[in-house]
């Protein structure tokens, strides 16, 4: 019998692990094939950062986790996409200088992923516009994720001047 993925949020460790899996990629499938910009809100606990690093890995090209799943023969496996994420889940952050370190390391990480070289920006969103043309100009089509976006901000809702200088720095991205 497998084992349920209770508080895994991550496609690959459920799918090596051998845990249950609902087939959600017909789903999925849909959205890229129908769409361009999503906005996902659900409830907590409801399979958003599932669904984010699901989305993540097929876009990676890695075909071998979606074997016996919907998508292994109905995506285009050699049209391998860089996938820029960000998650914003990890952590607290109280100030608008901590959310922009925090910004400034995943870019930084996300463009070592691919060996990009950004110069230095003072401002965060043009640091962003770099890494996401200059991977466009490399490898094609980009895919944006952002995942846990309303964290911060969430966790400083009873400090009103701390949320809202949070919710600006997020907005710059």
């Amino acid at each position: 019998m497998k084992k349920l993925p209770i508080g895994i949020q991550t496609f690959r460790v459920i799918r090596e692990g051998n845990y249950c899996y609902v087939d959600k990629t017909p789903l999925i499938a849909r959205l890229v094939d129908e769409g361009r910009y999503y906005f996902l809100s659900r409830p907590r606990r409801f399979g958003k950062s599932l669904l984010v690093d699901t989305l993540a890995e097929a876009f990676s090209g890695t075909r071998e986790l979606f074997t016996d799943l919907y998508l292994e023969h109905n995506w285009d496996w050699e049209k391998k996409s860089p996938v820029i994420r960000l998650d914003f889940g990890v952590g607290v952050m109280q100030s608008r200088a901590e959310l922009d370190r925090s910004i400034l390391e995943q870019l930084s990480v996300q463009a070592e992923k691919y060996d990009v070289v950004l110069k230095q920006y003072v401002d965060i969103h043009l640091l962003f516009v770099a890494l996401i043309n200059a991977l466009c100009e490399k490898m094609g089509r980009v895919v944006i994720l952002i995942d846990e976006y309303d964290k911060p901000i969430l966790d400083n809702i009873t400090l009103p001047v701390v949320a809202r200088e949070l919710r600006e720095g997020l907005k710059n991205i």
